[in-house]
């Protein structure tokens, strides 16, 4: 058989992602400040395109916006002035550990109260121009106190020579946000000139600074400095602050032994230790922060169901400046112009329709993550349901990597608070009944609050915790809730008594 080459022709078909689909994409799972950001890029390449802050006006009109152009000497209403912040512009602007030993509450990273987000809209009405009433400048002044300048202050009054002071200004410097110093005494001496033991007595008046535990060079040192000044730095309590890893393994065997002290008085040391702040700078405001504003709002309907919007903040308003295209379009000759700004047209008219296709996504999600947590929104979170990605891209007709993008860093405000809306998406627990399953964070909150509520002298087990959970129907392996206790940085039942006893006793 002879061969031979030859042409022939085929036809098939294959998805081709474009760059505007895949920038549609990315615009899913941007976050309201990186979406600020990239419309800014975008505003400063395309001189059609123009920024609009919301007002009252629906998500939806954002396209009919856009096909509009706007009148620059009308009203003004598609525009604020340059002097007019919003809630974000100001926030913008204002803008080793021992875990065991010091517990940090799980729930505090995980949720933002209304209250919060409500005194940062006034503080933005204040700053705009709108009504200040009900806004008190002294709270917002104080809550700016930086570290820095709480340190400061203390500096000026304590030291009256000038190099007494250049010198504590630099040990200033070196201070993080917890107050600890982080920069060595002899590159401190050798940047001014002078001499280690001159550093050295200038960081020991700072070491007197309010609070008490500033200026210290590490953990142990810290806890020293605060003992000290409450007059109970004694051998045994120098010993136990010098062994804090066994502290923090809760090797109490052994700190017996290296503290010359019996079980009872060990825990009431542990109760002053744990009394005490390891982190003393944190009292301060470290410099900006970033608020959560909430992508969408829930709130309670006059018919008894939940009323679900866009939050207007995190919305950028783009406008097309059609008149600006056909002026400049009549007078244009050349054909490199004229192609440039057809393109900069077609780029203007797709960002404002992705950014109308992005506010519509996030809101059909949203609004089926509310009918799915109806109980949760209405008892707490014992009612959350189990769901996952997959049930809401079936409910609403989409993709499941689409729900997940739309999720991802976006936030609810609710009338229980400001939730993640991956934070309504858990694992499903089963039912010892055979019944509806459970959600995994309400277990979690099943198993706290069980343990908040255990005595000192009946402190549970993890297989106490599994017979309770299962009485109450769910069907939960021992292994799994120490995976709930751990992750919730709960120690263990034997660790447990042992702390309840020190606190009891510390309480007397």
């Amino acid at each position: 058989m002879a061969l031979a080459a030859k042409l022939q022709l085929r036809q098939s078909q294959s998805l081709v992602m474009t760059p505007q689909l895949m920038q549609s994409i990315r615009l899913l799972q941007l976050t309201h400040i990186e979406l600020e950001r990239f419309i800014d890029d975008e505003i400063e390449r395309n001189p059609l395109l123009e920024r609009a802050e919301p007002q009252d006006d629906a998500a939806g009109d954002q396209s009919q916006k856009s096909e509009a152009a706007p009148e620059r000497d009308g009203e003004g209403d598609w525009f604020e002035g340059e002097t007019e912040w919003s809630a974000e512009a100001i926030s913008q602007k204002l803008d080793s550990s021992l875990e065991n030993l010091f517990p940090d509450d799980p729930g505090t990273s995980e949720r933002l109260g209304p209250d919060l987000t409500a005194q940062w809209k006034s503080a933005a009405g204040g700053a705009g121009g709108a009504s200040s009433e009900g806004f008190d400048v002294g709270d917002m002044a104080a809550a700016m106190i930086t570290l820095r300048e709480h340190v400061g202050e203390q500096i000026a009054l304590a030291f009256l020579s000038p190099g007494e002071r250049l010198i504590a200004r630099e040990l200033a410097d070196g201070l993080d946000e917890a107050g600890y110093l982080r920069t060595d005494l002899g590159e401190i001496a050798t940047r001014l000139g002078t001499d280690r033991a001159a550093v050295a007595r200038v960081l020991g008046a700072c070491q007197t600074f309010e609070p008490t535990g500033l200026f210290a060079r590490d953990l142990a040192e810290c806890l020293s400095l605060q003992l000290a000044m409450r007059d109970r730095l004694d051998p045994a309590m120098k010993a136990l602050v010098a062994n804090l890893e066994l502290l923090a393994r809760r090797d109490f065997q052994t700190l017996k032994r290296i503290c010359g002290v019996d079980e009872e008085d060990l825990l009431d040391m542990l109760a002053e230790i744990r009394a005490l702040d390891p982190r003393p700078g944190l009292a301060f405001s470290g410099g900006a922060s970033d608020a959560i504003v909430a992508d969408v709002e829930v709130r309670a309907a006059n018919d008894g169901s939940w009323a679900v919007e866009l939050n207007a903040e995190t919305l950028p308003r783009v406008l097309v400046d059609n008149v600006y295209f056909a002026r400049i379009s009549s007078h244009t000759k050349d054909q490199a112009e004229k192609d440039f700004l057809a393109e900069c047209l077609q780029n203007a008219n797709w960002l404002t329709r992705s950014l109308d296709q992005r506010a519509k996504t996030i809101l059909k999600v949203a609004s089926e993550i509310v009918r799915q947590q109806d109980a949760f929104l209405v008892h707490g979170v014992r009612h959350l349901k189990p769901l996952n990605l997959r049930t809401v891209a079936d409910a609403i007709g989409m993709h499941e990597s689409t729900v997940s993008r739309v999720t991802a860093n976006k936030y609810m405000l609710t009338p229980r608070g400001v939730f993640e809306l991956r934070y309504f998406f858990t694992a499903s627990i089963a039912s010892a009944a055979g019944g509806e399953a459970h959600s995994s964070e309400a277990v979690r909150d099943r198993i706290k609050q069980m343990i908040d509520e255990e005595k000192p002298a009946d402190v549970l087990s993890d297989d106490a915790i599994v017979d309770m959970l299962k009485e109450s129907g769910v069907d939960i392996a021992r292994r799994t809730v120490a995976k709930y206790r751990e992750g919730m940085n709960i120690p263990s039942s034997v660790q447990r008594r042992r702390e309840k006893r020190a606190l009891a006793n510390a309480g007397r």
